[in-house]
């Protein structure tokens, strides 16, 4: 299932982190693990944020993935399914067919 994962990230853990490298390595690894459709990063109501659409073959795997922008950087995270224009044009041709 592709899933977009939104984490908001606390400013002063994150200026740590980046004075470490800290969130650096923590985004690399991230990425490195999900292998990203898409990732955006900027600013979402005045703080850090990331936006990355992936693949999501097994929800147990969620804990481990978020593990570091919790711990390190008090992230908020959402994770939500998503559709490609062509995914919701089937969808929404199968519930007019219904």
């Amino acid at each position: 299932m592709r899933v977009m994962l939104r984490a908001h990230m606390d400013t002063a853990a994150t200026n740590e982190g980046i004075k470490s490298g800290a969130l650096p390595q923590a985004i690399r690894k991230l990425m490195d693990t999900v292998k990203p459709e898409a990732a955006y990063f900027g600013l979402h109501e005045g703080v850090r944020s990331c936006w990355i659409v992936f693949d999501l073959q097994d929800s147990a795997v969620m804990p481990s993935l978020t593990w570091d922008l919790f711990q390190d950087f008090n992230a908020e995270i959402e994770v939500g399914p998503v559709m490609t224009p062509e995914e919701l044009a089937k969808a929404l041709g199968a519930l007019q067919s219904s």
